[in-house]
């Protein structure tokens, strides 16, 4: 045994010093993935064999413990490791370019590797110190065991991979139907085990430096639901969950399973409370004085008057800009100006006039000797990321502080309106006056007016793009280019591979995720919630009763948790049993306007009247009507196109949309397609239950079933919502795009299907994929030095939309006019850990950006690294 694992040892730290050796050479390196699972085969079975003789008292039922665990992973691995294997023969057939190696498949492979890593790293532990006496063999065994149950929820996983690998077209990541496989994976997410990855295993797949960040968000979680609905305000509900929060630190079963039961069955209301915890003023004052210090830093709030544009096909004719007033009726729209320097017209008396105060110090110079630099060429106009639901700029000022220093421009982002209050197009409409706005009175912001780039994270890549569309559909002046963080681009329930991710992502979960989009897209039914108006002194008293009150129960929490772990049917509920209340089921969607929608219908800006005017006709037609249309206009309102109620928006045909089109594919595809791909079980359409695995293998299922009765609704589907499904004729014209997305995030198929959307319709598009990292590393940039590169590289690609040459004037006229296939100029490679390429031929233009060793395991997952001195000289610059 001991000569079997030392071979397999040497087998494994090979391939792993293989890869370390490499970094200064060129060309991929290949991992062997066969040496991994012969280190796991070795470990177990050596480990089963020691303590398969320990058979005394509490010891011998640790020992058994162990090697009941040690024993069923190795019956998983087996099973794994074929279809590892397949996967790894043909997942590079989804990748949007030989140099990006990015796929929702590559992600699924990745992250079960990473978990036998970690089963490797701890049966080595074992092996070591299982002869000492200060040996916890009960800890090590409860460690086995997450590890086997997470492995085991993984091996679901792939089965439902292989499924979509069977059913979708050639090069599609997307199952395109919300019924069938969709359903199918709903239903298993609804049942499926998910609190072994929120205890001891919670964020293993990421790097090493983000997971204390991950377990204290998961303790604060849990313990922010032991508190939820205790205090009116939201510092009093954080400072009682930290004195309440001992036993999830010391009981990571307890938190896992709290932290399941919390995600399946919570409303939205309640992560708009929880996200938002930052936005309270003594969290926030923490976060400013660690971030970047800057001269001005001001809310406003821009007041709902329509104002005229000039067209961009003729400028002596203007467009009016209505103001938002969906949903809620006319009103102004929030932002926030952040400079690092302050600049002419940043201290003017129109600017300060629309100060709002925020009830904290001013952050801006003012006086006669304070020295004010010219105005800048670039501007940033930003879209915070939090599901459409949460969140303010307040929350993502740390980085956008330190943008404004590094690419020395002013930043304005967007306090847009968030749903379920305000649900789509509401954010749409506020984003889109904001840019028109800010285009309208550069002169306030400190802005020449030359250049500004759009950038946003999640939700706020999303409205980066519907933006552009609108801009581009009113024939106002385009944004010179968009960087868009691991934008959400789909936001329907269709099933890919990297969206089977958040039965396992702590921060995307997909209960938490679909309350978040049903919110946005109107279909969450709304609570009214009748709030005690109490003044400021009284809620002070209450909050201080109520944590003298927690502060003894959180003292008494932490002695019984120490010294009597105690069962989890002893611990009390953590929220009360009416805001675990399941949503009730919207009626279904009917042709015919109802009575409320009516009274509302005064309401509906033009957004929700333009939603559905876009046209499938040719080139020509579009040409024709928008030249008559700038030739008997002379002042004109966005009102000119037909009134159509959002939920009778035309969706895109199926040949409108490229990537739909499945194209003739080669027989040995296919044929290694079939080798991989498993069909659907016999009869699953006459089965009530049917059966979805492998006969002989049944993930784990949950005690409690989550709720997932998500609704279908037509605006889902709409392009200005999910700009994924967009005809080719409203994504021609769209500026640069820069795309980040993350290996290991659930929303990854969502940026490389769309970037493959925007290449096929000749689109100057880049595409950058930072490994290890989670969905929203924006907002953890100051946690580690990954997460800090990886923001950095977003603010480069931002620099590139600034330093780009000018494109030649067909590139900004309207989309309906010209259509080109204008390519960015080659950028600056950054010297980062970092999957990028410039998704253009840059080889036929001569752009070619060269250097550099690619890295690139057997699922080609790993980074990029910077070129060496005499490679550097090689790079024209």
């Amino acid at each position: 045994m001991a000569s079997a694992k030392k071979s397999g040892s040497g087998v494994l730290e090979k391939a792993v010093n293989r890869r370390r050796s490499s970094k200064h050479k060129e060309g991929p390196i290949v991992m062997d993935t066969k040496a991994v699972f012969t280190a796991l085969y070795d470990v177990c079975e050596e480990n089963a064999a020691f303590f398969s003789g320990t058979t005394k008292g509490q010891a011998g039922d640790a020992a058994q413990r162990l090697v009941d665990a040690m024993t069923t992973i190795q019956e998983h691995a087996r099973s794994l490791e074929p279809v590892i294997a397949g996967f790894a023969a043909v997942y590079h057939h989804f990748d949007f370019d030989p140099h990006i190696p990015a796929n929702g498949y590559r992600s699924l492979v990745k992250v079960v590797r990473c978990c036998l890593l970690h089963i490797i790293h701890k049966g080595r532990y074992i092996t070591s110190n299982r002869r000492s006496i200060f040996f916890r063999a009960s800890h090590n065994a409860a460690e086995m065991e997450a590890y086997c149950s997470a492995l085991c929820q993984l091996r679901a996983l792939l089965y439902l991979a292989q499924r979509l690998l069977h059913d979708n077209s050639h090069g599609n990541l997307f199952f395109q139907e919300e019924s069938g496989l969709s359903q199918t994976f709903l239903r298993e997410y609804a049942s499926m085990h998910k609190g072994c990855f929120y205890g001891r295993c919670v964020g293993f797949q990421f790097t090493p430096a983000i997971r204390p960040c991950l377990q204290s968000l998961a303790i604060s979680l849990v313990a922010f639901g032991d508190n939820y609905k205790k205090h009116q305000s939201g510092i009093g509900v954080a400072a009682s969950s930290f004195l309440t929060s001992g036993k999830y630190a010391i009981d990571p079963e307890l938190r896992g399973q709290e932290y399941e039961r919390i995600t399946q069955n919570l409303d939205v209301h309640f992560w708009k409370t929880f996200w938002n915890i930052t936005e309270t003023e003594v969290l926030s004052s923490l976060v400013s004085m660690t971030a970047t210090q800057v001269k001005v830093n001001r809310a406003l709030s821009v007041p709902p008057v329509p104002f005229d544009l000039p067209l961009v096909v003729d400028p002596t004719h203007t467009v009016t800009v209505s103001p938002p007033a969906a949903h809620i009726g006319p009103g102004p729209v929030q932002m926030r100006l952040i400079s690092y320097e302050l600049r002419e017209g940043q201290d003017s008396e129109k600017l300060l006039a629309l100060c709002r105060s925020e009830g904290g110090q001013i952050s801006l110079s003012l006086g006669l000797k304070t020295k004010r630099s010219p105005p800048s060429p670039w501007l940033v106009l930003h879209f915070h990321g939090g599901g459409f639901v949460a969140q303010t700029s307040k929350s993502h000022e740390p980085y956008l502080r330190s943008w404004s220093q590094d690419l020395n421009a002013p930043v304005l982002s967007v306090d847009y309106s968030l749903a379920p209050e305000a649900p789509f197009p509401r954010a749409l409409e506020e984003c889109f006056y904001a840019y028109c706005w800010a285009i309208k009175n550069h002169n306030l912001l400190g802005w020449t007016g030359e250049r500004v780039c759009l950038a946003g994270d999640s939700a706020g890549g999303n409205l980066c793009v519907t933006v552009s569309m609108r801009a581009a559909a009113h024939g106002v002046r385009m944004p010179d280019g968009i960087v868009a963080a691991y934008p959400a681009t789909l936001l329907t329930v269709y099933a890919s591979p990297s969206r089977l991710l958040t039965l396992m992502d702590p921060l995307l979960p997909l209960s938490v995720l679909s309350r978040c989009l049903s919110a946005y897209a109107g279909t969450d039914p709304q609570v009214e919630k009748q709030v005690e108006k109490v003044s400021t002194l009284s809620m002070v008293r209450r909050d201080t009763a109520l944590l003298l009150r927690d502060f003894k129960q959180g003292a008494s929490n932490w002695i019984h948790s120490l010294l009597d772990r105690g069962s989890a049917d002893s611990v009390r509920k953590s929220v009360s049993e009416a805001s675990l209340t399941s949503p009730h089921a919207d009626p279904p969607v009917s042709g015919k306007a109802s009575e409320c929608s009516l009274e509302k219908g005064s309401l509906r800006s033009q957004t929700c009247q333009d939603l559905g005017t876009h046209t499938n006709s040719g080139a020509s037609d579009v040409q024709n009507n928008a030249s008559q249309t700038a030739n008997h206009i002379s002042t004109t309102t966005a009102n000119h196109s037909s009134i159509l109620d959002i939920t009778l928006t035309p969706e895109s045909k199926p040949e409108d949309v490229s990537f739909f089109l499945c194209k003739e594919v080669d027989p040995s595809v296919t044929e290694s397609f079939s080798s991989v791909a498993i069909p659907p079980p016999a009869g699953e359409e006459d089965s009530e239950t049917p059966w979805e695995f492998p006969e002989g293998f049944e993930p784990l299922r949950s005690e409690q079933l989550a709720e997932m009765n998500v609704q279908s609704s037509p605006v889902v589907r709409n392009p200005y919502m999910s700009p994924l499904l967009a005809p080719d004729s409203m994504l021609k014209g769209l500026p640069p795009i820069h795309i980040v997305a993350c290996h290991l995030d659930p929303m990854l198929d969502d940026s490389v299907m769309f970037a493959k959307r925007l290449r096929n319709v000749g689109q100057p598009v880049t595409l950058c994929v930072v490994d290890d990292l989670p969905h929203g590393f924006l907002s953890l940039s100051q946690l580690s030095r990954e997460t800090r590169e990886a923001a950095n590289v977003c603010m480069e690609r931002i620099r590139d939309v600034f330093t780009m040459k000018d494109p030649p004037p067909e590139m900004r006229k309207h989309r309906k006019l010209e259509r080109t296939n204008q390519k960015p100029a080659a950028t600056k490679r950054d010297h980062t850990q970092l999957s990028q390429v410039t998704l253009q031929e840059e080889e036929e233009e001569g752009l070619f950006v060269g250097g550099g060793a690619s890295v690139v395991d057997e699922e080609g997952l790993s980074g990029f690294y910077p070129p060496t001195n005499s490679e550097a000289e090689k790079i024209p610059s």
